[in-house]
């Protein structure tokens, strides 16, 4: 058996997964003094009439809803947003005690978010110290910091592909040489095996399934506090549902405190993926 410590990497979806709500409403939008629906179905409105993506829709509307209140949208304003988000329980302490645990059984995490989000908000936010790479959408700035253009837009199908980058060791966004290029399994990163989801909901479903398929696990949260509209099921409900489609390997409420059922259910699944490595090298 390998001396040699194993390798897991945990992939996060931030809105509802790691925050309640859309990171925008936590700061953003309140500063700009539009309810948040009214912002979501404007939002959607110009995609629907320029047949555009959603996610390149609410970038370009928040800059000129930004612009019409003479708000400034540097790339330092937008990290200022990020530092007023607030996160479910426990999130803020989770990484250091999940790191430990991991490392005391030979194991070396390595965290990453994968969101629709802005890449900007989550730089500013107190826990950004501790994911190796921000996969998120974000805007290319000219020469003063001023955001000019969208530079990426991550949408709910092309999330799957940062989970290759992950795979195959590719800590950027741009470099597309290596995503279809082959790479023998134990030349890769960190293997799919090695590898965990988490997520909140339909938007998550491509990378859940994918990564489900890959032989890795995809943990589907949900914020317990939310109440169901008339009508609507739960979001408990709407993860039950990924489990019974065969989406997502298991659930838990979106609570990451110490000895919570998330946190038991994380560390089972870390202890799970070490067994297997080690007797798969036991094995030769």
């Amino acid at each position: 058996m390998s001396e040699k410590l194993i390798k897991i990497a945990i992939a996060y979806d931030f809105d509802g997964t790691l925050a309640p709500g859309n990171m925008q409403e936590h700061t953003f939008l309140p500063s700009l003094k539009i309810p948040a629906k009214e912002f979501w179905k404007h939002a959607n409105q110009i995609a629907r009439e320029n047949d555009m993506d959603e996610i390149l829709a609410y970038m370009q509307l928040s800059l000129d809803e930004a612009r019409r209140r003479d708000l400034p949208i540097r790339k330092s304003d937008f990290e200022h947003y990020g530092r007023g988000i607030t996160f479910f329980k426990g999130v803020e302490t989770y990484f250091d005690r999940i790191n430990a645990f991991a490392h005391e059984r030979g194991v070396e995490l390595e965290h990453y978010i994968i969101s629709s989000g802005l890449r900007e908000f989550i730089s500013g936010t107190t826990i950004a110290r501790h994911f190796k790479n921000i996969y998120a959408s974000g805007y290319r700035y000219d020469a003063n910091g001023v955001a000019v253009w969208p530079a990426l837009a991550i949408n709910y199908t092309n999330k799957t592909q940062y989970l290759f980058r992950i795979n195959k060791g590719i800590n950027n966004s741009y470099d597309n040489t290596l995503i279809n290029k082959y790479l023998p399994e134990e030349e890769r990163a960190v293997p799919f095996k090695q590898m965990i989801y988490i997520g909140d909901g339909e938007t998550d479903v491509p990378a859940m399934k994918m990564i489900k398929y890959q032989g890795g696990i995809a943990i589907a949260v949900y914020n317990a506090g939310i109440k169901p509209e008339k009508g609507k099921i739960s979001p408990r409900e709407s993860c039950e549902n990924l489990i019974k489609q065969n989406r997502a390997n298991h659930l838990a409420p979106a609570d990451y405190a110490e000895g919570s059922e998330l946190d038991r259910l994380i560390k089972l699944v870390i202890e799970k993926i070490r067994a297997e490595v080690e007797l798969k090298d036991y094995a030769g």
